[in-house]
C-alpha cells in the first residue's frame, strides 16, 4: 500500500519550516544508520536533539493529527517524532529496508515500524535525481512529491532514494506504529472507508452507508491491537 497525503503543510508553514531546517546544522547522514543502511547511505541529517529538528518534527506532529487521510490511511498507535535528511549532489540512498523497531534516542521509547512516512520540502523542480523508489509485488514505484506533500508505505518494502545530480533534496522521514499491523488488513480497511466516503457523497441516505460504516468498524474491532 503506496498512499500519498497531498499538503499536510499548507505555504505559510512550509516556509516557516524551509527557513528554520535551512538555518540549521547538518550532520552525517549515517548517526541514525544500522549497520546495513551505513553501508549504502550518502546523506547529511540534522541531530534528533536539534531545536529546529524538534520545532519543525512538532508542527508536523500537529498537521498530521489533524489530517483525516492520514488518519484514515495509517491507523496510527504511535508516530515517531520525525528526522530530516538532505541530499546534495553525488548523494544517495542504496536499496535497504528500514529496521523492525526504532528507539527514540532522547525518551528511550521504542515503536514497531509498520509504515514508513516522506514528507517532501523541495520542489521537484528544484532538483534532478533523489527519487524514492518503493519496490513491492506489483513492481517498483517512483515518488517525488510536490513540497509539503506526504507518501505513506510499507517498513517492510525494500527502497532507496536515487542519487541527486542537480540541487538538494530536503525531506522529512519518520515511522508509523498502526493500530493494524498488517499490511492487507490497513489496505482493506483503506478501501472500504474510501468507498464508504463516495457512497455517503454519491447517495448521502442510503441505508448502505450505515450499514458499510457497521462493517468497516467491525473489522477494526477485529483487526485493532491498542
Amino acid at each position: 500500500m503506496l498512499i500519498t497525503i497531498p499538503d499536510v503543510l499548507d505555504t505559510a508553514t512550509l516556509t516557516h519550516c524551509r527557513n528554520r531546517l535551512a538555518s540549521a546544522e547538518w550532520v552525517d547522514g549515517n548517526v541514525t544508520s544500522g549497520h546495513q543502511s551505513a553501508r549504502a547511505k550518502r546523506n547529511r541529517q540534522l541531530p534528533e536533539d536539534s531545536a529546529a529538528a524538534r520545532e519543525v518534527g512538532g508542527i508536523i506532529l500537529q498537521a498530521l493529527s489533524a489530517n483525516t487521510r492520514f488518519i484514515a490511511a495509517a491507523l496510527p498507535q504511535h508516530v515517531f517524532p520525525p528526522l530530516f535528511n538532505g541530499y546534495g549532489i553525488g548523494e544517495r540512498f542504496g536499496t535497504h529496508i528500514d529496521n523492525a523497531v526504532r528507539q527514540h534516542a532522547a525518551s528511550g521509547t521504542r515503536i514497531r515500524t509498520d509504515l514508513s512516512a516522506t514528507l517532501f520540502f523541495a520542489d521537484p523542480g528544484s532538483y534532478d535525481g533523489g527519487e524514492l523508489v518503493v519496490e513491492d509485488t506489483f513492481g517498483s514505484h517512483s515518488v517525488k512529491l510536490p513540497a509539503g506533500h506526504l507518501v505513506l508505505y510499507p517498513s517492510s518494502s525494500r527502497h532507496h532514494v536515487t542519487e541527486v545530480t542537480r540541487g538538494e533534496r530536503v525531506a522529512s522521514f519518520f515511522w508509523i506504529q498502526s493500530m493494524v499491523r498488517d499490511d492487507g488488513q490497513r489496505q482493506l480497511l483503506w478501501d472500504l472507508d474510501q468507498a464508504i466516503q463516495q457512497v455517503s457523497v454519491d447517495r448521502p441516505d442510503a441505508p448502505s452507508v450505515v450499514q458499510l460504516t457497521g462493517v468497516y468498524h467491525n473489522l477494526l474491532r477485529r483487526w485493532a491491537d491498542v
